[in-house]
């Protein structure tokens, strides 16, 4: 396996591996709605992460251009999701999920 400026690309794996789980985890036991948001933000860099391991890898820019582009979008959901979660920490005082779901009534 080639090595990647000193550290093997399984290394990167891993940590990818260990970084998504701890995010996934934080999802779905969190019940605070911005721990939630960091946790998807947590997966995603370690998508992205990944994405350019791999890349580099395989010599191949194509993914570092992908990885541009998913981290655009994830900006823009950030700032969508937390102006949303704003609006409705001013109605409801809270960011608990729990809380949020009494809004289906």
């Amino acid at each position: 396996m080639e090595i990647i400026k000193g550290i093997p690309l399984t290394s990167y794996i891993l940590l990818c591996s260990i970084l998504f789980s701890i995010g996934a985890l934080g999802v779905l036991y969190r019940r605070n709605a911005l721990v939630i948001f960091m946790c998807i933000e947590l997966m995603l860099n370690s998508t992205n992460l990944l994405l350019v391991a791999f890349s580099r890898y395989f010599n191949d820019t194509n993914a570092q251009v992908f990885v541009f582009f998913i981290m655009a979008v994830a900006a823009a959901e950030v700032s969508v999701g937390l102006a949303i979660l704003m609006l409705v920490y001013r109605n409801t005082k809270t960011t608990d999920i729990d809380a949020l779901n009494k809004l289906k009534y």
